[in-house]
């Protein structure tokens, strides 16, 4: 399984990001040098949405799709 996901920062701005185990890579984000770089000034950082892919190729294009998408969009995802 891939999930797709978006984090907000603690700034407020929102990060799209693909995991195979999505807790680790939270985790990662928050604490570790494994994460982002544009995370690791950004923490803390929590999740505001999540999709489940059986595949990388679907995910992956669905956060190439989301990485498009204006802040309102990104929000409204969160919310549905």
């Amino acid at each position: 399984m891939y999930y797709v996901y978006i984090l907000e920062c603690v700034d407020k701005t929102l990060y799209t990001g693909i995991a195979t185990d999505l807790a680790r890579r939270v985790k990662e984000h928050n604490t570790s040098k494994l994460a982002a770089k544009y995370t690791r000034g950004r923490r803390p950082v929590k999740i505001v949405y999540t999709k489940r892919f059986r595949n990388r190729s679907n995910a992956s294009k669905a956060e190439a799709r989301i990485k498009k998408m204006t802040r309102k969009e990104k929000l409204k995802l969160s919310i549905e």
